[in-house]
């Protein structure tokens, strides 16, 4: 029978499932920025509560790790994975609030590229909150997460070069490629925030193997 000293506390299980649930209902307002007749300033505010909502989650968590003794998992992974999730809020957030300050409302259309992109971030979203909630017990199943992670980034790079591409064809004046860059440059922070999230899973996973 196999033993362990480790507590399963719950409750820190928990924190990263409800940050998973944020990050997915973070993703699915920045999708709203493709629909028409968007306002982009709504989009914007209601992510800064989502981000808001999930810092305090994270102190939470923060709090919870140094007053338990004992934690079910390394104390330095439980850290590195909440602050991984936080900072795929954090350029989620960033780019929704750069498409309003940046007046990019004034275009007919974002690039189809960047909906695109964000397409990327909503299948990222949807497979970190498939997956979270079976970091308790880490079963030989989790190492679907970070395979299909890894595919979700690529897909998501092969959209950042499309889009460069465009950017630098010509076709938007040079004020507006420099606006719309900035953005990209945010939407594929969170790509690969998502993969670093999966990273840190990964180094879990062979530790308590």
């Amino acid at each position: 029978m196999r033993f362990s000293l480790k507590p399963q506390d719950d409750a820190f299980y928990a924190f990263f499932n409800d940050a998973a649930d944020n990050i997915r209902r973070g993703v699915a307002i920045l999708a709203e920025l493709g629909d028409e007749s968007a306002d982009y300033q709504k989009i914007s505010e209601r992510l800064v509560d989502v981000e808001h909502d999930n810092d305090q989650l994270t102190h939470r968590l923060f709090n919870k790790i140094n007053s338990t003794f004992v934690t079910p998992m390394d104390r330095t992974d439980m850290y590195h994975l909440a602050g991984k999730l936080d900072d795929i809020l954090d350029h989620i957030e960033a780019a929704a609030n750069l498409v309003y300050l940046y007046g990019l409302s004034e275009l007919p259309d974002l690039p189809r590229e960047m909906i695109e992109q964000v397409t990327v971030l909503g299948a990222q979203a949807d497979l970190l909150a498939e997956y979270m909630p079976k970091l308790k017990g880490l079963n030989a199943t989790m190492a679907d997460f970070w395979v299909e992670c890894n595919r979700l980034e690529n897909d998501g790079d092969r959209a950042y070069r499309m889009l460069l591409v465009r950017l630098y064809s010509g076709e938007y004046p040079a004020l507006t490629v420099m606006k719309l860059k900035e953005v990209a440059d945010e939407l594929e922070a969170a790509c690969d925030s998502f993969e670093s999230v999966s990273n840190v899973v990964e180094s879990v996973y062979v530790k308590e193997s």
